[in-house]
């Protein structure tokens, strides 16, 4: 079942691949290379005082290429470090492999395509190397899946979107049970301010009929406010069965704000609060606050003295608090 859906998809957007291909003969595109790597110098406070090193976090490595006519191909790997030494054969994935197509206000990606879960909160956060956001750093969807993702933009206060992806995440591509619904809705109605509104549906459960597993449901809301002297955004997530388990839900706010001090610098803050009912996600539970200074050194380089506290609803846990300085290098 799940094959013919995809396969309807497909069938689907290629129509209008082709004619984007045959209204306008092919003519030269621009291509680049993508290279990103984050990095970070890190040492521990208190219990974790011992807790200390160098970390190269994540690497991209890619090719985009862009035609004239509104035809994007994209391919880009993704190299994470393993915490497990037998583990190294298994860090290299395959990111993104998709066709895109954008005209007239329609943006139509399908294959291994980054998704629209989060999107527009990671890049109102604009700091993905200093720390994934919030739906990502507490696994709550992945930022890349195999599937369909079609955009409209009515006008430039108001686009809407929808996906139908694989469900597993970009880590565990696999064909046979059940498939991701989402919708989402974007408005702009000042210059600067975005307002987003989210849900979608994962069936997994629903197509495997496991007794006890239920259905996954994300819900989110966010807005956020750009201006030249400061940038602040807002972002609540609810999501229903978490782990396919009835009744095991997960609720999340997360604020940020950025405040530039020249040209090449930023100063910037984050808190998060994760939390669960029942007690059963206790161990992940808390609150997380990130503060420091980015340093855009060239075009390239982004350099970032930083300090991050976790605090733990867990009374018998202890707080993690961490100095860091993180790099993000990219072509």
């Amino acid at each position: 079942m799940k094959k013919k859906l995809i396969l309807t998809c497909v069938l689907i957007v290629i129509p209008f691949l082709t004619q984007a291909q045959t209204v306008q003969p092919a003519q030269q595109g621009e291509g680049k290379f993508i290279l990103t790597t984050f990095g970070n110098l890190y040492t521990g406070f208190g219990h974790n005082n011992d807790d200390r090193g160098i970390e190269i976090e994540r690497a991209y490595l890619g090719y985009q290429y862009k035609f004239s006519n509104g035809i994007e191909l994209k391919t880009v790997a993704d190299f994470g470090q393993s915490k497990n030494v037998s583990d190294m054969q298994r860090i290299g994935f395959l990111k993104n492999a998709y066709i895109g197509w954008s005209k007239n206000g329609w943006k139509i990606y399908g294959g291994l395509i980054t998704t629209t879960q989060f999107k527009t909160q990671e890049d109102f956060w604009g700091k993905r190397y200093i720390m994934k956001s919030f739906q990502d750093e507490y696994k709550m969807g992945s930022s890349a899946d195999a599937g369909i993702s079609v955009t409209y933009k009515f006008n430039d206060r108001i686009s809407a979107d929808a996906i139908v992806a694989n469900g597993e995440g970009y880590k565990k591509i696999q064909f046979g049970k059940g498939l991701l619904y989402g919708l989402g809705v974007t408005l702009s109605p000042i210059e600067g301010l975005t307002i987003r509104a989210y849900g979608s549906y994962n069936e997994k459960a629903d197509s495997d009929n496991t007794p006890g597993e239920k259905g996954i449901t994300n819900l989110a809301g966010f807005a956020g406010y750009k201006h030249k002297v400061f940038s602040i955004g807002a972002e609540y997530n609810f999501q229903m069965h978490s782990d396919n388990v009835e009744d095991n839900n997960k609720y999340g706010t997360s604020v940020y704000a950025t405040i530039p001090a020249g040209k090449k610098v930023n100063l910037f803050g984050r808190w998060d609060y994760l939390s669960s009912n029942n007690g059963w996600n206790a161990a992940n539970d808390g609150m997380a606050g990130v503060a420091g200074v980015e340093i855009i050194a060239c075009k390239q380089l982004k350099l970032s003295p930083t300090f991050r506290i976790w605090s733990p609803d867990n009374k018998n846990s202890k707080k993690d608090i961490y100095a860091l300085i993180n790099a993000s290098f990219s072509l």
